[in-house]
């Protein structure tokens, strides 16, 4: 849409509230909304915002920073307001002077595409983010207790969230989603909603929105909706699967017919990137000290860094279709990550394979699982890092990494993890005072 269309859109539909959305480097959403006198002032990028109250984002003495809209991505939110209508557009955020900001993740995922360009490639990639619904407490706080006892792919009366899933569905559909499969998880209060894969911003834009609009209808159902990977001890945790492709204008450039397996060295490289880069950018797909809770054997997560053709125990996982649905599916990513830099740090991965021509180990069809440490050296099976202090360390011996997320997030993203690590060693956990405080 032109700036024209949709301030007259805003009209006829009688908007009176425009959203100007972002994330921080984190990935948590963050606006400024604006009424209706404004309208055109935000179209035309000139709405400043404090940045130094932003983590991450600046000193106070270079604080002023700019919402430049990107149109394609006004939506009207299909929900009732006593207000009026409220609208949104996803914002770049520029300096004051126009230049693009070096902290923005939009941007920094903009930067990894359009190297991708320069080597003939678009990157297109469809997430699935899984999440639990909990309840609160009698001072409205939420607990990690569920309302349900149901199981994978259940149905009510034993999964209880389904309303307000189908709910969500529907709003999704009306901002534009096209939305695959939605289903209760394996875990009691987990459910996963699936929508079609689109080009890395298009996707990570809408990753923003789909965690905005659970959390928003699960509040209408009196329930918590909580993207935080291993919210419970015992039962698996939640994961956002990110399956990814390469094309070269209408053909998938992961496929090749005449190959044993259907895969072309373009893809092959890729997964040797991803395989070679893993251990750093795990950082920032498995962002939290919870992340690496989920990230332990017996869970189905994935902790080995291989690849496999056939079963789901590896990083990365080759779907069996092939033409243009060829894909790589990598497993290790959860939705408590900023999706941006997610899709940045495996995109930038995956062309480092292609450049370098890193080729992968072969591919792995047993189940890892189930092997022994003795059998995974013979096979030369590495593990992730076990915890977010190991993957920060990776990270920061990664000039790849710190190249593609610029000086600006590496030093903000690796001091804050840091000091969140260095917080949560020194608390004394309620795990510390039942195994030990009798005992010693």
């Amino acid at each position: 849409m032109t700036r024209d269309e949709i301030l007259k859109v805003c009209r006829e539909e009688k908007v009176q509230f425009l959203r100007l959305q972002f994330t921080d480097i984190f990935g948590v959403n963050k606006n400024v909304e604006v009424p209706a006198s404004q309208f055109e002032k935000a179209l035309d990028g000139e709405i400043l915002f404090d940045g130094s109250s932003i983590e991450g984002f600046a000193r106070i003495e270079e604080s002023d920073m700019l919402l430049k809209p990107d149109y394609e991505t006004f939506r009207i939110f299909p929900w009732e307001n006593e207000k009026g209508k409220i609208a949104r557009l996803i914002c770049d955020i520029m300096n004051p002077d126009g230049t693009p900001f070096a902290g923005d993740p939009r941007q920094i995922l903009k930067k990894v595409c359009q190297k991708a360009e320069s080597l003939g490639f678009t990157m297109y990639a469809g997430p699935e983010a899984e999440f639990f619904f909990f309840l609160h407490d009698e001072k409205g706080s939420p607990v990690p207790l569920t309302h349900d006892s149901a199981g994978y792919f259940d149905l009510a009366p034993l999964d209880l969230g389904e309303d307000a899933r189908r709910e969500i569905v529907n709003v999704l559909n009306q901002l534009g989603f096209e939305v695959e499969a939605a289903h209760h998880e394996v875990a009691r209060g987990q459910h996963e909603i699936d929508f079609k894969y689109a080009d890395a911003i298009t996707t990570a834009d809408n990753v923003s929105t789909f965690k905005f609009v659970v959390r928003k209808i699960a509040k209408k159902y009196n329930l918590h909706a909580t993207f935080m990977p291993k919210p419970v001890f015992g039962i698996n945790g939640s994961g956002m699967h990110v399956h990814q492709s390469l094309f070269r204008g209408e053909e998938n450039a992961f496929y090749d017919p005449s190959s044993e397996n259907g895969l072309s060295e373009v893809a092959l490289y890729y997964i040797g990137g991803i395989l070679k880069h893993a251990k750093a950018f795990v950082a920032i797909t498995n962002p939290l000290i919870n992340s690496y809770k989920r990230l332990v054997p017996g869970y189905e997560a994935p902790v080995n860094i291989a690849w496999s053709e056939r079963n789901r125990s590896p990083l990365v996982r080759v779907p069996a279709k092939r033409g243009k649905s060829t894909r790589i599916e990598v497993r290790v990513p959860d939705p408590s990550a900023n999706p941006y830099l997610a899709l940045a740090v495996m995109l930038a991965a995956g062309l480092d394979g292609i450049e370098n021509k890193i080729t992968p180990p072969p591919a792995v069809n047993k189940n890892i699982f189930t092997m022994s440490q003795r059998e995974k050296r013979r096979l030369k099976i590495d593990e992730l890092p076990a915890n977010l202090w190991e993957a920060i360390q990776n990270l920061e011996k990664s000039r790849l990494m710190r190249e593609t997320l610029g000086e600006h997030v590496f030093f903000h993203f690796v001091n804050a993890k840091k000091m969140e690590w260095g917080e949560y060693i020194s608390q004394v956990h309620q795990w510390e005072i039942d195994r030990y405080l009798s005992y010693y």
